[in-house]
């Protein structure tokens, strides 16, 4: 019977902490009389003069009878080991579930209901009254705390159907035998089932692989990596990990999978690399030996198969890339596979591609979640892997390169031929391939476009990663890492790269225009990202503020843009409607606090306060204007996107308001309104703020013929520069309504200018 959402909540586990409690006193009871049996009777025993039958019947009894008393001590030790373990998980989710339920779900205006089968409804009660309507940020947060009860149940689910199993081994069901299976750990148990599991192959049922992820599941994260590394020891070795998950990879994307079994198996790939992680990482108490990863990259250009005769064998690195693509790796590990994987694809892009199944039905290859690529090519695996491995993308784009042989080992004194992995994939001679078993992709020019950016957006993940200091599809509420001098500069590198060849990043739809799309269109929206998280430095970059700006502070280490490079980046990447909503966001709350700081911290300036507001929104609003002429320009110039794919885009950006914000608390938490409290307040107001503006910065084709593109975006400026000086009066009274006037007065017409200037750049900037 399958633990309920009720049972985690009302449980008293004070009973199974006294069990606990007993088991300790039997263990240390049967350790001093397993040590007097094997001390006293069974040494006098042995050294006695025995003749007869006592030479043989008795001896032998007191032997087996000391034995029995160390096999009691074994047992009772293990069902300790068990209980106690499971004791302290089941209490720590408790508190945890407690917490949600009672503390959570209450401040959210929720209620919780079991549903039964292990899982709860949350919904929000009806008010007399109340029209039931909720903001997207509520039903967010409902979906979340449902999730994570959900989550948590789950979890308490797995830890009590693996302690009743561990203990039925232990016990071995014989009354008049002792010492059965022996367990130091809950751990030892899960991953002796686990492994149990694994090697029924694809002939484990659907329930027997569901049973399987949810070991690795709720075991894959453990600081100490003990499950993860007796996981991937049981399995026999590298290769035998990679048969394992090639055979279940396949098993479940095949034609004839059932969709539960897609399912299954897509869970499978995301659990086992998480479980890969945790296992290399040499930081951990237990993990595996260095000689997983050089044999790993050994195996990846060798043929991998599992069953007699297999005919289309693929190779390693094939096959671990699915592994790759989740969790968040050692750079010890996965730095030197990346550019081992990256060599070899820039020596010759087709060969993991040669190997292909021909005129199979599988459409999934070794990445059953089908994000990306089939896998095929594993150069997007790792990419994908970097972009989850934020320490692993730093090193491997900011250190000098290493050279390796075919076989991933290390080529003594060898030359890689570059001096940069940017510089690899920027130059204008390398070659992406199409990673998708997709039917007829070669005659369907939209399949052909769609698979050539799977590369792309993956290497733009890895970027992403590799400057935020963040997986980067990292949670939306998780705050900013400090700019480390290497992120700087790699920001500063990529600025350079693309504000100077903008059109690798350049995305074409005018069939009228000579101008072809770029091969790097498809990574736009990271580069939006990356905008976003180092707004201070951009915001430096347009009227050429010092990096160590006060008013304009970078979040660590300073970029250092070129403002000309900078203004032609903003201009071709805000094209794209994720960077350009990404962009327009992170500056209306940047701008924001900076006109927060102005107006009510404390200053000792000599220059009038609208001049120092009209100075705060300038760069801000010059920002606004190049975006308002990049958006133009995608909708009618380059006929890539519209204004609706615009103003949809916002919606998923919001979380740049919050993380921007607390990139100033950092620096002065004592800041009113901003700071503290009023926070949440403040995001909120900031988002609404934000959403009006990017819904009133659109023109429409008449308008564009005009030549008038610019003036609701110019007026969207003013609305943005004009809220953020009422945002940081809102508690302030010392400045009367007169002055207020003068503020908001300043601000527009501050906003005005730059906005004008911003659009003008980008105009400019664009005649090649």
């Amino acid at each position: 019977m399958a633990l309920t959402f009720t049972d985690l909540v009302e449980v008293d586990l004070g009973g199974l902490a006294a069990a606990v409690a007993d088991w300790k006193k039997t263990v240390d009871g049967l350790a001093k009389s397993a040590g007097k049996a094997r001390t006293g009777m069974w040494a006098k025993s042995d050294s006695a003069h025995w003749a007869g039958v006592n030479a043989t019947v008795s001896r032998e009894f007191i032997a087996k009878t000391a034995k029995e008393v160390s096999d009691l001590h074994d047992e009772a030790n293990s069902v300790y080991q068990v209980l106690d373990d499971g004791h302290t998980e089941l209490e720590a989710l408790q508190k945890q579930i407690r917490q949600a339920v009672g503390v959570d779900a209450p401040h959210l205006g929720i209620r919780v209901e079991d549903t039964g089968g292990g899982r709860a409804r949350c919904f929000f009660p009806h008010v007399r009254g109340d029209t039931d309507e909720r903001t997207q940020e509520q039903l967010d947060a409902r979906r979340e705390l449902e999730d994570r009860i959900n989550r948590i149940v789950a979890h308490a689910e797995e830890i009590d159907a693996s302690v009743a199993r561990a203990l039925a081994k232990i016990h071995g069901n014989d009354r008049h035998d002792a010492g059965h299976s022996v367990y130091g750990s809950l751990n030892d148990a899960e991953a002796e089932r686990a492994i149990e599991l694994a090697r029924k192959g694809d002939k484990m049922s659907d329930a027997e692989l569901r049973e399987l992820n949810q070991l690795l599941r709720f075991n894959s994260a453990e600081k100490d990596g003990q499950f993860a590394t007796e996981f991937y020891q049981g399995l026999g070795g590298p290769e035998q990990a990679l048969k394992f998950y090639g055979r279940m990879s396949l098993d479940g994307t095949g034609g004839q999978a059932s969709t539960l079994r897609l399912d299954e198996v897509r869970d499978l790939q995301k659990y086992m690399g998480y479980t890969l992680a945790d296992a290399t990482d040499p930081d951990h108490a237990h993990h595996l030996p260095d000689s997983w990863g050089a044999e790993f990259r050994r195996l990846g250009t060798r043929p991998i198969g599992w069953e007699r005769g297999q005919v289309n064998q693929p190779y390693g690195y094939q096959v671990l890339g699915g592994l790759l693509r989740y969790g968040d790796y050692d750079p010890r590990f996965l730095t030197p596979i990346a550019e081992h994987v990256t060599q070899l694809h820039r020596k010759d892009p087709f060969f993991f591609l040669s190997n292909n199944a021909r005129g199979v039905p599988d459409l999934y290859g070794f990445n059953p979640s089908g994000r990306l690529g089939t896998g095929n090519d594993p150069l997007n695996s790792v990419l994908e892997a970097l972009g989850h491995s934020p320490e692993a993308s730093e090193k491997f784009f900011t250190q000098p390169p290493t050279a390796y042989n075919e076989d991933g080992t290390v080529k003594k004194g060898g030359d890689p031929g570059f001096s940069s992995y940017l510089d690899v994939f920027t130059d204008k001679d390398f070659e992406w391939t199409v990673d998708t078993n997709d039917v007829n992709v070669l005659a369907d020019e939209d399949k052909t476009r769609t698979a050539l950016g799977f590369g792309p957006q993956a290497l733009g993940h890895a970027l992403e990663s590799a400057t935020t200091g963040r997986p980067y599809d990292s949670d939306a509420t998780a705050d900013a890492v400090r700019h480390t001098e290497a992120r700087a500069h790699l920001v500063s590198e990529i600025v350079d790269k693309f504000g100077e060849h903008p059109e690798l990043i350049r995305h074409n739809e005018n069939g009228d225009l000579d101008e072809e799309s770029g091969p790097l269109s498809a990574l736009r929206g990271s580069l939006g990202d990356i905008t976003a998280e180092y707004m201070g430095d951009f915001q430096q970059a347009m009227y050429q503020e010092d990096s160590d700006s006060d008013l304009f502070p970078s979040f660590g280490a300073a970029a250092d843009l070129d403002a000309n490079h900078a203004s032609r980046f903003l201009g071709e990447v805000g094209q794209d409607p994720d960077a350009y909503s990404a962009i327009t966001t992170a500056q209306q709350a940047y701008t924001s606090d900076v006109v927060n700081h102005v107006i009510n911290d404390p200053s000792h300036s000599t220059a009038s306060l609208d001049g120092r507001v009209g100075a705060a929104v300038a760069p801000g609003s010059a920002i606004a204007g190049i975006m308002s002429d990049a958006r133009a320009q995608a909708i009618h110039h380059y006929h890539a996107a519209s204004d609706t794919e615009f103003n949809e885009a916002a919606a998923e950006k919001q979380k740049w308001v919050n993380r921007v914000l607390g990139m100033g608390l950092e620096k002065a938490a004592e800041r009113v309104p901003i700071a503290g409290a009023p926070l949440e307040w403040a995001s909120e107001d900031i988002q609404e703020s934000v959403m009006k503006s990017i819904e009133k910065d659109t023109s429409d084709e008449a308008q564009a013929q005009a030549g008038t593109e610019y003036t609701a975006g110019r007026e969207a400026a003013l609305d943005s520069a004009r809220a953020a000086v009422d945002h940081a009066l809102l508690n302030n009274g010392t400045i009367d309504a007169d002055t207020a006037e003068d503020l908001r007065r300043a601000a527009r017409t501050s906003a005005g200018h730059s906005h004008s200037d911003g659009a003008q750049w980008k105009s400019e900037s664009g005649k090649n």
